[in-house]
């Protein structure tokens, strides 16, 4: 008898620039935990400039976390999960298109699964382009192709544009209480 294929990877990057973006990615990721019948996998935290945003806004923290999801959880599910999160945390409706915000949640990857929808794109449409999701992502596993690349992580985070923009704040996670 063949075994079951392991479960999927997911793979969510977390922002903020509101309030105490640390301590805020460190309060999320207790509810990310319930997401996930296993401990999560966390990177370190990452400063990057704003990528168009209006003028003015603060600077973001930045991580990756890396969750194998519960049986029967689908990507359109877990999305609404993340977006129930945000709220929880501060997030309103946009008024200004990447405006500060105090919790952002992005799903990058749900294994291999593709969604091309209004509501979902998976693999995230820019992640392979942002150096804050590819320095970070790149910790847990830089092997990793997304779904329609032809590189790994590491090698999108070598030839991004904006790599030389993302810090390493804390190294690891889960981020000592330091920041």
């Amino acid at each position: 008898m063949t075994p079951p294929p392991p479960p999927p990877w997911v793979f969510i990057a977390l922002g903020a620039n509101l309030g105490n973006p640390p301590a805020q990615l460190r309060a999320a990721l207790g509810h990310l935990q319930h997401f996930s019948p296993q401990p999560l996998r966390v990177s370190s935290l990452w400063e990057s400039a704003p990528v168009d945003c209006p003028p003015g806004s603060p600077p973001f923290v930045n991580a990756v976390v890396g969750l194998v999801p519960h049986p029967g959880e689908t990507p359109e599910s877990l999305l609404g999960k993340l977006q129930t999160l945000e709220r929880a945390f501060g997030r309103r409706p946009k008024r200004v298109l990447n405006e500060p915000r105090p919790l952002d949640l992005d799903l990058i990857a749900f294994g291999r699964e593709r969604r091309d929808d209004p509501r979902l794109v998976l693999p995230h449409p820019r992640a392979a382009r942002r150096a804050f999701v590819l320095a970070p992502l790149s910790e847990l596993e830089p092997g990793l192709v997304l779904p329609g690349q032809s590189m790994s992580v590491r090698g999108l985070l070598e030839g991004c544009p904006g790599r030389r923009a993302v810090r390493c704040l804390r190294a690891n996670g889960p981020w000592g209480r330091g920041l």
